[in-house]
This record gives structure tokens, C-alpha cells and sequence, in this order.
């Protein structure tokens, strides 16, 4: 796999996160997000388990505990920052939340630059692109009103773009469907955790139907065992910085879906031409990271 290949398998999973909005309206609000997060992981690691059990085992025999330690830091960090977004975005609307997860973006490269670790021109290029998208949604949004659910936002970015770095490095080194159980199984553990606390009853306080339990299942199936498997096998050649410039493509799926589709499916949301604009930008930024400009060079220069 080159990296534009990678890049495209980063669109595809990018595709599949934006419709949890969609699987997320099968499933009652008063079902909490932690019961939500441990029912689909577990469901999830189940299902890798299940098919890939000797390719599991195998990688288990080579990396040992190595892989397990790493895993529990990137469940830990995943689960931090979920519950930093969950708080976060009780302070803004559908449209304009969805546009603080790209702040991530923002912060990446300093999290890069602090590690040590190089980031490309091209890359800053998009990182202000993107940034200039961010400050075009959130327009008046940045008001007094918002500003601890921008702290919120800001703080789980931080931790997600830790994440990407991290899952950037790991995904080099370990098979990618190990490494996507064993997130999984740590974010059940946690979640449970949470779950409990919260409510006590647990799986008795869900309202069980046909429509939960397909929700649930889809949503195990595609956002957490095969999105998020492909998202780590295609980390193998994208770079942590790209990877999350691509991911900002998300809002724009989820704009895109909030304004077209049926409201028995999701609750209509029509952007504004401020969202509009942004999303624009932001898409502007994640093809100047997905184009590769030297290849284009060289078979011009073939040409000539």
C-alpha cells in the first residue's frame, strides 16, 4: 500500500464515522453514551476475535506484553478525550460542535513538534486552511458563552491528536487487527466502568427493541470493528498529521448528511454560509495533504 492508497482508505473510514450520526438516531437518548461505547466495543472485539483468532494469537506470541501496555494507553487516551468531547459539546449546537473536533488539527503539529517529530510544509499549509474553515463555522460561537466548552474541546483535542500520534507509531509496528481488539477490549473496560457508576442497572435501564439492537450491531460492525481496523491498518503508510487532516473531512460528511437526508432518519439541520465556507476550506486543506505534488511533478517532468 503506497500512500495514496492509505489517504484513500483514511476517506473511507472518514466516511463510515460520519454516519454515526445516522446509526446514533436508532438508539433512544436515554440510553447513556458509555453503555452505547461498551455494548458496540465488546460486540467489535468479539468479531476480530472470532475470525482473526490465530492472527491474533500469533502477534500476542511476538509482541507479549509490549502490545498490551500500548494498547492500555491508547484505550486510556481514547476514552479521556470521548469523555472530554461528550461534556464539551453539551455548549454548542450540532453544526458548530462538529467543527471543534478540527481544532485537532490545529493542535497536532505542535503535539509533533514537542515530540520531535518533523512536520511537512504542505502540512502546515493545510493546518491553516483548515483553521481558517474553523474560525468561518464558529463565527459568533466564540462568544463569552462558549468559552469553557471550548476549553472542554480544546483539551480532548489535545488528547486525540496524542492519540493519533501514538496509534501512528504502534500501527508500524503491530498487526493492525490485534491492535484494533485490544482498543477495543480496554474502551469496553472503561466504558463499563463509567457505565456503572452512572447506572447502576445497566443493561436493565436499556429500552430493548429491534431497532436498538440492530443500531447497536451496525454500529459494532461498521464504525468500531471495520472502520476502525482500517483506520489503523491504513496508519501503517500515512503519516499521524495527515491522517488527521483527513479526518477533518468528517464534518463535511456529517454537514452533508444533516442536510440532505429524510427527517425520520436524523434531525434536519441546513448549514449556514458560514459552515458552508468553512467546510470548504477544510476541504481545500485535506486535498492539498491527500495530492501528491512531487508525483504530479515527475510525470510532468517524464513528459516533457
Amino acid at each position: 500500500m503506497n500512500r495514496l492508497q492509505a489517504n484513500l482508505c483514511l476517506i473511507c473510514v472518514t466516511l463510515c464515522w460520519s454516519t454515526e450520526v445516522i446509526i446514533f438516531a436508532c438508539i433512544p437518548d436515554d440510553v447513556l453514551p458509555f453503555a452505547t461505547s461498551f455494548i458496540t466495543s465488546a460486540i467489535a472485539a468479539a468479531i476480530l476475535a472470532a475470525c482473526f483468532f490465530r492472527r491474533i494469537a500469533a502477534e500476542m506470541k511476538r509482541a507479549g506484553k509490549e502490545i498490551l501496555l500500548r494498547c492500555l494507553l491508547l484505550g486510556v487516551l481514547k476514552a479521556a478525550y470521548d469523555i472530554m468531547f461528550l461534556y464539551g459539546l453539551k455548549y454548542f449546537d450540532v453544526s458548530t460542535g462538529a467543527f471543534t473536533f478540527s481544532i485537532t488539527v490545529v493542535v497536532l503539529p505542535v503535539v509533533l513538534l514537542t515530540m520531535r517529530k518533523s512536520v511537512d510544509k504542505k502540512t502546515w499549509i493545510s493546518v491553516v486552511l483548515v483553521l481558517t474553515g474553523i474560525v468561518f463555522a464558529l463565527g459568533s460561537s466564540l462568544a463569552g458563552t462558549q468559552v469553557w466548552g471550548l476549553v472542554i474541546m480544546f483539551i480532548g483535542c489535545t488528547l486525540r491528536a496524542l492519540f493519533f500520534v501514538k496509534l501512528n507509531d504502534f500501527a508500524k509496528e503491530h498487526d493492525s487487527i490485534t491492535l484494533s481488539v485490544w482498543i477495543s477490549v480496554v474502551g469496553a473496560i472503561i466504558s463499563f466502568a463509567i457505565w456503572v457508576i452512572l447506572q447502576p442497572a445497566t443493561f436493565g435501564a436499556i429500552p430493548w427493541s429491534g431497532t436498538v439492537i440492530a443500531g447497536l450491531f451496525i454500529y459494532a460492525y461498521f464504525i468500531v470493528a471495520f472502520a476502525q481496523t482500517l483506520n489503523v491498518f491504513a496508519q501503517k503508510r500515512a503519516t499521524a498529521a495527515g491522517a488527521t487532516i483527513i479526518y477533518s473531512l468528517e464534518i463535511v460528511f456529517s454537514l452533508i448528511w444533516s442536510a440532505v437526508l429524510p427527517e425520520n432518519l436524523i434531525d434536519r439541520v441546513i448549514p449556514s454560509p458560514f459552515h458552508v465556507i468553512g467546510a470548504l476550506f477544510i476541504v481545500a486543506g485535506s486535498l492539498i495533504e491527500i495530492i501528491d505534488f512531487n508525483a504530479i511533478r515527475r510525470v510532468k517532468s517524464r513528459h516533457e
